[in-house]
C-alpha cells in the first residue's frame, strides 16, 4: 500500500493550510469574541458579544473571563464592558512588521496616488470580508479618508472582494459564495449576478469595478504570488452619478500597470 501524503506536503503542494487533526472549539469561540471588536468599537458587554457572535451568554461569560485573565480583554468598570487589551496592539504591530510584500509595494502605491490624486489600497481576505493592509488616500474629494490599515469591507459588494473571488479555485469560490449568500437574503440573486459580471470582466480585462459607496468608484485586480498568498489591489476616485463605468475604463490600464510593477518588485526581491 502506498504511503499517504503528509498534510505538510499537501500544504506545500496546494498552497493551502491542510491538517488532519481537529481544531479547538473553545479557542475558536474565544477568537470569535476578539473578532467582534471592529474599528471604532469602544467597549462591548457580554450581551453585545453574544449578539455579535451568536454564542450563548454563559459561554461568552466563561470566555471573557479567560480572555481577561490572559490580557486579551480588559474590563472597564465605568463602561461596564470589555475593551481590547494592549497585547492586541502588539500582535497588530507584529503582523505589520512581517509584511515585506507591503513594504515593497507601498512606494509604488504612494507614487501613483500622489501623481494622479487618487486612492490606492492593498488588501487581503479574512472570512467574508477584505481587510486593508494599507491605503494611500490622495483623492481630491474627502470621501473614505477614514480608511486605515485594518479597515474591513464586504467581499460581495466591493471590487476588492470580487477581485479576490476571481483568484480562488472554483471549489473554494463556490464555498465562499455559499457562506456569503445568507448575509444578503433576497438581495443575493442580484448581488450574485453582479459578482458574475465582475468575474467575467476580470477574465477579459484583468480588473473589475464597483460603486459600493455613493460618489466613489473603485477598480481592483487580484495579485497572486507564490506559496498561495493572494492580495487584491485597488484604486478609487470620486465619481459623479453615471460616471463610474467611464472612469473605470479610463483607469483600468493604470491599475494594471501598477499591479505589474508591484509583482515585478516582489519577484525581484525573492531573487
Amino acid at each position: 500500500m502506498a504511503a499517504s501524503t503528509s498534510t505538510r506536503t499537501q500544504t506545500r503542494q496546494t498552497g493551502r493550510f491542510v491538517r488532519s487533526t481537529d481544531g479547538s472549539q473553545s479557542l475558536e469561540r474565544g477568537l470569535a469574541l476578539l473578532r467582534a471588536f471592529r474599528l471604532g468599537t469602544g467597549t462591548l458587554t457580554n450581551a453585545d458579544l453574544a449578539n455579535r457572535t451568536s454564542l450563548p451568554r454563559p459561554t461568552v461569560s466563561r470566555l471573557t473571563r479567560s480572555l481577561v485573565d490572559a490580557g486579551f480583554l480588559v474590563y472597564d468598570v465605568a463602561e461596564r464592558g470589555y475593551r481590547l487589551g494592549a497585547v492586541c496592539l502588539s500582535l497588530a504591530l507584529a503582523h505589520r512588521s512581517a509584511q515585506p510584500a507591503l513594504d515593497l509595494a507601498l512606494p509604488l502605491m504612494r507614487g501613483l496616488a500622489e501623481g494622479r490624486r487618487i486612492n490606492v489600497g492593498l488588501a487581503v481576505a479574512d472570512g467574508t470580508e477584505m481587510v486593508y493592509l494599507d491605503s494611500v488616500r490622495r483623492s481630491r474629494m474627502g470621501l473614505f479618508r477614514h480608511l486605515v490599515p485594518g479597515s474591513r469591507i464586504p467581499i460581495a459588494l466591493t471590487s476588492l472582494g470580487r477581485a479576490h473571488l476571481s483568484a480562488l479555485a472554483s471549489t473554494d469560490r463556490r464555498l465562499l459564495m455559499a457562506r456569503l449568500a445568507p448575509d444578503y437574503g433576497t438581495a443575493w440573486p442580484a448581488i450574485s449576478a453582479a459578482i458574475s459580471e465582475s468575474l467575467a470582466l476580470i477574465q477579459r480585462a484583468g480588473w473589475c469595478w464597483a460603486e459600493w459607496q455613493p460618489g466613489m468608484v473603485a477598480i481592483a485586480t487580484p495579485l497572486c504570488v507564490s506559496e498561495g498568498r493572494q492580495y487584491a489591489l485597488n484604486i478609487s476616485l470620486p465619481a459623479q452619478d453615471g460616471a463610474g463605468e467611464r472612469l473605470a475604463l479610463e483607469h483600468g490600464e493604470l491599475l494594471m500597470t501598477l499591479a505589474h510593477h508591484i509583482l515585478e518588485r516582489w519577484r525581484t526581491s525573492r531573487g
